[in-house]
């Protein structure tokens, strides 16, 4: 079981799809991002990619923020956070999306939801998709201008994808870098539209 740290529902408890591909954020590390993140944006919407048990868009709910997406493509993931949604009184403020991130990341521009002010991704430690998804995420989420993404790895692993992707098409820079025991996280903002470049002639 794991609980809600803090907000409308701190101290509620959420189930963990059972199972090994399934690795929830320590609730410590959780009260360490949500820490640094500070409340949400007003009416803000939020990205839980991965998302395993829902805890963290789940999270960002009880703090405040107005909607979250939520896609795993892991079916008992996917009727997890449903339940858990529904348990807490949250499922008209959910969105639970099951497929891969990968090829769901494209479609989201064309929906209702968003701009997105949090995102949250915490691929499987064994997978190589971070670079991609940085790529995907930049070209095709809705961001909004105050966007943050964190970014979960391995810590091992945390500190060569910082080194290999300080930019992500010019629109997503690593502003933050934490590690937490075997747990690093990286924190990617949006840059502001008068600090992006301008096409050329």
């Amino acid at each position: 079981m794991l609980r809600i740290i803090a907000g409308d529902l701190g101290g509620r408890r959420l189930r963990a799809p059972t199972g090994h591909k399934t690795r929830p954020t320590a609730d410590r590390v959780r009260e360490a991002l949500f820490n640094i993140l500070g409340p949400p944006p007003e009416a803000a919407s939020v990205l839980d990619l991965y998302a395993g048990s829902g805890a963290l868009g789940i999270e960002a709910l009880s703090r405040g923020a107005r909607h979250a997406v939520f896609i795993d493509a892991d079916a008992r993931a996917c009727r997890q956070i449903s339940d858990n949604l529904r348990s807490l009184g949250l499922a008209a403020r959910g969105t639970v999306l099951c497929g891969r991130v990968l090829s769901l990341l494209p479609q989201l521009a064309s929906k209702p939801w968003g701009p997105f002010s949090w995102l949250f991704a915490d691929p499987p430690y064994a997978s190589d998709e971070s670079t991609q998804l940085l790529a995907l995420l930049a070209s095709h989420a809705r961001l909004a201008d105050e966007a943050v993404l964190v970014l979960e790895r391995a810590a091992r692993d945390a500190d060569a994808l910082a080194q290999a992707a300080p930019a992500v098409q010019s629109l997503l820079t690593l502003t933050d870098r934490r590690r937490y025991g075997d747990t690093g996280l990286l924190f990617f903002s949006k840059m502001p539209s008068s600090a992006q470049p301008t096409e050329g002639p």
